[in-house]
């Protein structure tokens, strides 16, 4: 269980995997049939030649895929370690610091175990909140970020199932709703090429200014009993991140809330004007994803609780009556032509007066791609 952490970072992520995957086999995680993989592929097909005319952009979409829960993890987990090692460096760092003055002689041996220690407290935990948010997830855009392999577009059949038994409307709509969203973020992140970068290095930069409540990590350790590595299963890291915040750090989160927001009501722009007089329910899809999105499942609460970040995009219903408004005004060409360059994006302050933003001719002339 103490193992290093694997890789030499500083988080235990084999023991991350490994509680991921207890966790779903104890659930059930169905493997994917082949005609699951066909039905998927031609979903993602026609979502991608529905979207054709909302879009300035052509299809992201190099490969398409089914996916059972692990096999998201498995193909996601490169970005969580990007996401979550500064997370854990911190922490790991502050029960370091908790080490006393007085055991320096044996120190090196005393910080091998705390690192130890800390790399499986978090990797237990992270593996926890991975599989429970792998039981959630529709697709490998459903959270926002750019998790999956470039070009990939892939969907959760057993996820989408069970996500529509809840909304009483045929599965085949709500596959075809989720393979719009899929292809559609594969569209946005393949073309603007930059955009990855973008969200990513927010979430890094405001991992980075996370602040350790001391007390919180010494009332932790204070229950580790060291002739017992079980104990470390009893040990929680939620609330242990301090609320306060830093400039740059209240800079760079609202960087990434607003980058998420812009990306997911371009993504709800693009798909209500692609399921519009296509899908019957369209409207109640609509709806339905918009809340499901706004208030994040209870797996991304397990996962803001660990890492102290909310990956729900805040003002969703704001950045897409922009998108709307862009359209309306410049057309999908110059919506789109939005994406060109950050500087070209509106800010937080845009969402007030969205109709002004649409009007005003942009300062920088790109082309899309």
């Amino acid at each position: 269980l103490l193992a290093s952490p694997g890789g030499g970072g500083p988080v235990n992520w084999d023991l991350a995997r490994q509680v991921a995957a207890n966790q779903l086999a104890a659930a059930g995680d169905p493997a994917v049939t082949g005609s699951q993989q066909e039905s998927v592929a031609e979903a993602l097909r026609l979502a991608d030649l529905w979207l054709e005319p909302t879009s300035a952009f052509p299809t992201g979409v190099n490969a398409t895929a089914a996916w059972n829960r692990n096999e998201w993890i498995f193909h996601t987990l490169e970005v969580w370690k990007k996401l979550c090692d500064p997370v854990a460096d911190r922490m790991v760092g502050a029960m370091n610091d908790l080490v006393p003055e007085g055991a320096q002689g044996g120190l090196g041996p005393m910080q091998t175990m705390v690192q130890a220690l800390g790399g499986a407290l978090f990797g237990g935990q992270l593996g926890h909140a991975l599989g429970s948010l792998a039981a959630e997830v529709l697709s490998a855009g459903d959270i926002g970020l750019p998790l999956g392999p470039a070009g990939t577009a892939a969907l959760i059949p057993a996820n989408i199932a069970e996500y529509g038994e809840g909304l009483s409307i045929d599965a085949e709509q709500v596959k075809l709703y989720v393979a719009l969203r899929e292809a559609a973020h594969q569209r946005l992140f393949g073309h603007v090429q930059w955009l990855r970068g973008h969200v990513l290095s927010a979430v890094e930069t405001y991992a980075n200014g996370i602040r350790v409540d001391r007390e919180a990590v010494e009332e932790a350790m204070s229950r580790f009993d060291p002739a017992d590595p079980e104990s470390v299963r009893e040990l929680q890291v939620e609330g242990i991140f301090s609320p306060e915040s830093s400039p740059e750090q209240t800079a760079a989160l609202a960087r990434l809330e607003t980058a998420l927001a812009l990306v997911e009501g371009w993504v709800c722009h693009l798909v209500d004007a692609a399921a519009t007089g296509r899908l019957p329910d369209a409207v109640k899809l609509a709806e339905a994803f918009r809340r499901r999105r706004a208030a994040g499942g209870p797996a991304e609460q397990t996962f803001a609780a660990l890492v102290g970040l909310e990956l729900r995009p805040r003002r969703l219903r704001e950045a897409t009556t922009l998108w709307a408004a862009l359209t309306e005004h410049r057309g999908v060409e110059g919506r789109d032509a939005v994406w060109s360059h950050p500087d070209l994006l509106p800010t937080d302050e845009d969402f007030a007066d969205p109709e002004s933003f649409a009007q005003t001719p942009p300062e920088l002339d790109f082309p899309p791609d």
